[in-house]
């Protein structure tokens, strides 16, 4: 099958054979795909590597074949997007997250945008961490395993503000007290609901409470990601 003009970003590329790049690209309209980029390590290949960076859209021609496509062209749309320092780092992270989260040739044309419109939103000033939090709910939503914002668990009764809740990751939140271990406010929850950013201990108690349901759902494994980050902040 022969996809023309297909919007996509590549996530992540690694040598392949001799001179050529295998993919991991998230397009619009076929979800994750492997692209096999013939010849693009050769010194004076048709199709620069230079093209291929992540966090630039892209406009690809692709013959897909089984398992795998190959690119027959690219076009960059637009200027590339320039993501230094944390915002590089974050910008690694939610590709790792889509290729460790997803499924290839699974269409999920909301993730795509909700891709796209995230990557210039991490270059806000003082907003990084909430951009994550925004983008991990999109996308377990897009991949089936949205999350239970504004009601509880057991009663389902509205999730209250003042309320403290320990998320439990294939049932929901469920009222407990403030003392117990690994608890979020019912606060937090309703404004990622809303998309309205917390307070600064909102969004910690949102980094923690995604970071378990990713790992839940990851069967107990780490990202990569979040050992680099760790390693960078410790070094301030």
């Amino acid at each position: 099958m022969l996809l023309d003009q297909q919007p996509a970003y590549v996530l992540h590329a690694r040598p392949y054979r001799e001179t050529s790049l295998l993919l991991e690209c998230l397009t619009r309209d076929h979800g994750r795909l492997g692209v096999v980029a013939r010849g693009v390590r050769r010194e004076r290949a048709r199709l620069q590597r230079a093209q291929l960076e992540p966090f630039q859209p892209l406009a690809l021609d692709l013959l897909l074949r089984g398992e795998l496509a190959t690119l027959r062209g690219v076009e960059p749309v637009g200027m590339p997007l320039r993501l230094a320092g944390d915002a590089g780092l974050a910008g690694l992270y939610l590709n790792e997250l889509v290729v460790r989260l997803t499924g290839r040739q699974d269409p999920q044309p909301d993730l795509f945008e909700a891709y796209d419109r995230t990557l210039p939103r991490l270059a806000e000033e003082g907003t990084l961490a909430w951009q994550l939090r925004r983008f991990e709910r999109d996308l377990l939503a897009s991949v089936g395993y949205a999350l239970q914002l504004e009601t509880e668990a057991d009663s389902g009764e509205p999730i209250m503000p003042e309320g403290w809740y320990r998320y439990q990751v294939e049932h929901g939140p469920v009222a407990c007290t403030a003392g117990a271990a690994r608890v979020i406010r019912g606060a937090d929850l309703l404004a990622l609901a809303a998309d309205q950013r917390p307070d600064a201990a909102g969004v910690a108690a949102l980094r923690r409470l995604m970071r378990e349901v990713i790992r839940f759902h990851l069967g107990g494994a780490e990202l990569h990601a979040w050992r680099v980050l760790a390693a960078a902040m410790s070094r301030r």
